[in-house]
């Protein structure tokens, strides 16, 4: 067979039957040829002749020939409209790194583009990379590094990961085929990584398929439950949509809107998401408002309007119910009209209203605005990815891996909400953003002078949470000395964006190192005394546990914000008490896969049907990093990873990796409080101690002669982020003066003792 070259020259191939046996793109080309010009279908066919070529005789897990997983992604990228040399890019993105082709080759043949999109694949492919389970920090930076050459792939072509997103979704339909372990890892990576990423890039027809499929192998249990309910009453829901759909279309015609009625599809991910919120406020499976739910397509803006008022005089909206993503887009270009009605049989319905660009935005994202000229010029809308560049200046103020892989989670992937300044401007902040997040956004210097805030015309706090529409009004005094450093208490909430964090972190680095020093020395004594340590004899080893080489940089840090007291009570835990030496084990039995296990909630990776135990010296909790040791005669020890016997053990192959799974249990946990007495304090403990979803299972309290009481309370608790934010809440309350949790010195442990209820 020949191959054209694309300046013409045509080159030879011989013809490689057997990988291409039962494989064609005759469905990708008659779905390009629907928005391609004829004279750009060639580049497919032969980019399709060149990868059935490189990858001949390459079978994948699944038993298929390889060629298949390349031309399943191309029908994604053809689906998603995108021109020729991404399609071209599609099929060849696995022969550079699988085949062995080096892109100078590439480029010979289909172009600079192609190789540019195939390289810059590539590129993101080769991302880690296994470390040791306890090598947290590495893992840490290394997915830190993936995240920004993703990024920065992304800024300068957008195309690489919309491909790459593509490749990741087809490789989740076939992920059946790999060990359970490899199932959870690549599904843990889409749920956090390329899920949101799609979300966010606006391309919902990859991102709900990502967030189900991914679901699927995490809470497997979850999946099939909820999918065995809808599956029972589908006839019924099917039924009433058909009902509403009916009665709807008789309204808009007899008021001259013509429209296309359909239903729409509630996926496994979406209903799991509301179940859980749902959960907190006793509502049933069969409260959920969007279970039937309908889409009505329009020709005009206008007529989204007048459907949306012909919707509300046919059916009662339900209050709360309803949000207009026209005049107020989302980040990714998402527009549609959103309400919940009480329709026929007094069931709710939720309906969305939207031109048919629309919608094709909505399901296509930012792929919807990707066009080329005449002439292969791309005509980028850079508006429409502006929180990219945002990110990527963001990033350059980043100290760490750290700070960058929080703040791609938080004010990158997660929902966002529109306020107002007092002058009409729009901000996009992300969902539980404050109004101290607000100030940072809009200028360095006004977040560090703001003393006070109003929302909606009303003095609010300033760890307030804003919401969509609202007005916000930043107070600033020119004669503050600068912020809080209680703003960088995350329990406290007082900013939740990562720049304005690492804004107010700058702050106190620039002040003297001294004060920073002293200040540091404060904040670690206080917490040591909180956990009951003497800083003295284990501060060499704090020191180095947090890469410090001497004390004073460390305690400056401290200070300045760069090391956290949350960090240091987690550390510090694993110092207390020096665990016993193992005694010497027979060699490890061969890897099985995993099985459930006897503590509640946890998995061994790698190592079936072995009792665990959690160690005493570190006391893991949910929500710790852990990592197993597998002994002769308790199966497997669960430590922290940072715990000081993990840290320095030797025999390292005797660590396996463990993981928290569906946590179910809680754990009791004593704490001692210290406070002036006066009327409502136990009030007011218990009060932040319920809104933090905590039961207090015993309380007692004792008086002292000098006006102040002691309250011993034992709180259930899911984990350590848990009591250390609750902790910081009490610690606030009026009152108090210190807050701790109880530890047996001698022993170096919690002690849980019982408490008379109260």
């Amino acid at each position: 067979m020949s191959l054209t070259h694309h300046r013409g020259v045509r080159l030879q191939l011989r013809t490689a039957e057997p990988a291409s046996a039962g494989v064609s793109i005759d469905s990708i080309i008659q779905r390009a040829s629907e928005y391609l010009p004829d004279d750009r279908l060639p580049l497919i066919r032969d980019a399709f002749a060149f990868a059935n070529e490189c990858h001949a005789g390459q079978t994948r897990r699944t038993g298929d020939a390889y060629i298949t997983h390349p031309v399943a992604v191309t029908e994604l990228v053809a689906g998603l409209e995108l021109d020729q040399h991404a399609i071209a890019a599609a099929l060849l993105h696995d022969v550079q790194e699988d085949c062995g082709i080096p892109n100078e080759r590439i480029r010979e043949l289909f172009g600079d583009d192609v190789a540019r999109l195939v390289d810059g694949l590539t590129k993101l492919d080769k991302l880690p990379i296994k470390f040791a389970p306890s090598d947290i920090a590495a893992r840490t930076g290394v997915q830190a590094q993936n995240l920004r050459k993703m990024f920065l792939a992304m800024a300068e072509d957008i195309r690489v990961v919309l491909i790459k997103l593509c490749d990741r979704l087809h490789n989740m339909r076939t992920l059946w085929a790999f060990p359970p372990e490899k199932q959870r890892r690549i599904a843990r990576e889409t749920m956090e990584i390329f899920a949101p990423l799609a979300n966010r890039l606006g391309v919902w027809q990859i991102k709900w398929e990502l967030e189900d499929l991914a679901f699927r192998y995490l809470e497997p249990e979850r999946y099939r439950e909820i999918a065995e309910l809808l599956a029972s009453k589908r006839a019924v829901r099917e039924k009433q949509v058909a009902e509403a759909i009916d009665v709807l279309n008789e309204h808009l015609a007899s008021h001259g809107i013509h429209a296309e009625i359909t239903g729409r599809a509630k996926h496994i991910y979406s209903i799991y998401q509301k179940l859980q919120r749902y959960a907190a406020q006793s509502k049933s499976f069969d409260q959920i408002y969007d279970l039937l739910a309908v889409r009505v397509f329009v020709d005009r803006v206008e007529d989204c309007y007048a459907a949306l008022g012909i919707v509300h005089a046919l059916w009662r909206p339900i209050q709360g119910q309803f949000d207009d993503y026209i005049g107020n887009p989302k980040d990714s270009m998402y527009q549609s009209l959103h309400t919940t009605v009480m329709a026929i049989g007094q069931q709710p319905l939720e309906i969305q209203i939207r031109t048919h660009e629309m919608h094709r935005v909505a399901e296509y994202g930012i792929a919807a605005h990707w066009r080329y000229k005449e002439g292969g010029k791309q005509g980028k809308d850079e508006e429409r990815i502006a929180w990219l560049r945002q990110l990527l200046d963001w990033q350059r103020d980043l100290a760490g891996a750290e700070e960058f892989v929080e703040s791609v989670k938080t004010d990158i992937f997660h929902d966002q909400v529109f306020v107002y300044t007092p002058k009409g401007e729009v901000l996009d902040l992300p969902a539980g953003a404050t109004p101290l997040d607000f100030a940072y956004r809009i200028h360095t210097d006004l977040g560090h002078q703001t003393v006070g805030a109003k929302v909606n015309g009303r003095m609010v706090a300033l760890n307030s949470t804003l919401s969509n529409g609202d007005i916000v009004e930043v107070m600033r005094s020119r004669g503050s000395k600068g912020p809080s450093r209680d703003w960088l208490n995350s329990n406290l909430g007082y900013v939740r964006t990562s720049h304005s964090k690492e804004k107010i972190r700058q702050w106190f680095r620039k002040q003297q190192r001294a004060e920073n020093i002293e200040r540091g020395r404060e904040l670690l004594d206080k917490e040591m005394r909180r956990l009951g340590v003497d800083v003295s004899e284990h501060q060499e080893q704090m020191i180095s546990m947090f890469g410090f080489t001497n004390a004073d940089d460390f305690l400056a840090a401290l200070g300045y914000g760069g090391v956290s007291t949350i960090s240091i009570a987690r550390r510090m835990g694993a110092l207390l008490q020096e665990e016993e030496p193992e005694p010497e084990l027979p060699p490890l039995p061969a890897k099985q896969p995993p099985a459930p296990l006897g503590s509640p909630g946890l998995r061994v990776l790698g190592v079936g049907n072995l009792l665990t135990t959690m160690a005493r010296c570190c006391n893991p909790v949910p929500g710790d990093q852990i990592v197993g040791y597998v002994t002769r005669t308790r199966g497997v020890t669960v430590h922290r990873a940072d715990c000081h016997n993990i840290l320095n053990e030797d025999e390292r192959e005797r660590i396996v990796e463990v993981e928290w799974g569906t946590v179910s249990k809680l754990y009791p946990v004593s704490i001692d409080i210290e406070a002036w007495d006066r009327v409502g304090l136990l009030r007011d403990v218990t009060t932040v101690v319920t809104e933090d979803k905590v039961n207090m299972v015993g309380v007692r309290t004792t008086e002292n002669n000098d006006g102040s009481v002691r309250i011993q309370a034992t709180l259930e608790t899911t984990g350590i982020e848990q009591l250390s934010r609750l902790l910081s809440r009490i610690e606030i309350i009026r009152g108090v003066r210190s807050v701790e949790r109880r530890i047996d010195h001698k022993r170096g442990r919690t002690v849980e003792t019982p408490m008379l209820r109260g």
